[in-house]
């Protein structure tokens, strides 16, 4: 009665598909200028009123949903760095440093081998602990 084999299933998905695709916009290139006025703003301001996205596109002759997409994606950005430098801290407060390296104040200044020597000294001190 009914013919059911997995071509006429792709058939039917790949036309399903093709119909509702719809072109997608290229991706825009903003310029430097550009990008740097949108940063400048969002250092101060992370959501915009239409008025200001108004004013911002205009300005910078832009489109209000490419202002609108750019700062959707740059709060995203600012989530995703935030998040990261949060595990950052969480792991380094994990790590115990050896005394003597919070006392010199400027590593640079220390010998390599001077160095060497401490960080050994706090991975064998490390070790007999556990």
């Amino acid at each position: 009665m009914f013919r059911n084999t997995s071509a006429d299933h792709l058939n039917l998905f790949s036309n399903r598909a093709n119909q509702s695709k719809k072109k997608r916009k290229s991706r825009t290139a903003f310029t430097n200028h550009q990008i740097f006025e949108l940063e400048k703003r969002f250092l101060y301001q992370k959501y915009l009123s239409p008025a200001d996205r108004d004013e911002i596109a205009q300005t910078l002759g832009l489109t209000n949903a490419q202002v609108i997409t750019w700062f959707q994606n740059r709060r995203a950005k600012l989530k995703r760095d935030m998040e990261e430098l949060k595990k950052d801290v969480d792991a380094a407060k994990l790590i115990p440093v050896h005394k003597s390296l919070l006392e010199i104040q400027d590593l640079s200044l220390m010998k390599k081998a001077d160095l060497a020597a401490v960080l050994h000294q706090h991975q064998q001190h490390n070790k007999s602990l556990n």
